[in-house]
């Protein structure tokens, strides 16, 4: 379902929060603290708001953000416990058809991330395949904390942009 901006803004709070909930992963502050903030004109205005909003929340929250993705390849996604989002986009980057290979390798390259950093990998996989994915992955590990939040952080909110240009039209 595409919504227009016009019916966005329209909608009562608490609409909005449960139609936009979920367009950052399992945090629904995002859009609450958005909705005070329409009208939006267009659906860069909605998407800058809420970057804004995550990049201004607390170190506590971010990390709540950050920690609310699941890994990328997991034995999560192999259950099927991935929200609808995550799994479309998991699988149209290929990470649903790993090899066995491929999945060690995942599975090694989240431990080794999360024994670091104590978070999640998170990338906007739209536009990789898994060999990129695999490729970032290690290069992202020799990064140090508090660069690799922000990274996480900035690659969160790209993935915020690709859902809501999915779900709303100007």
């Amino acid at each position: 379902m595409t919504l227009t901006m016009k019916k966005i803004n329209q909608l009562p709070a608490a609409e909005f929060i449960k139609l936009l909930g979920g367009i950052f992963e399992h945090s629904p502050w995002v859009a609450e603290r958005a909705a005070h903030l329409r009208p939006f004109m267009k659906v860069s205005h909605l998407h800058h708001a809420m970057a804004q909003i995550v990049r201004e929340a607390s170190e506590a929250e971010r990390l709540m953000l950050i920690r609310a993705h699941p890994e990328l390849a997991s034995k999560a996604a192999v259950r099927g416990e991935l929200t609808e989002a995550s799994n479309k986009e998991q699988s149209g980057a290929g990470l649903t058809q790993c090899s066995a290979e491929e999945f060690e390798r995942m599975q090694a390259l989240n431990a080794a991330y999360n024994k670091r950093f104590g978070f999640p990998f998170v990338i906007a996989v739209r536009g990789h395949d898994r060999a990129s994915i695999l490729q970032h992955f290690a290069k992202r590990l020799e990064a140090d904390r508090p660069t690799e939040m922000r990274e996480c952080i900035e690659q969160i909110i790209k993935i915020a942009q690709f859902r809501l240009q999915d779900l709303v039209s100007e």
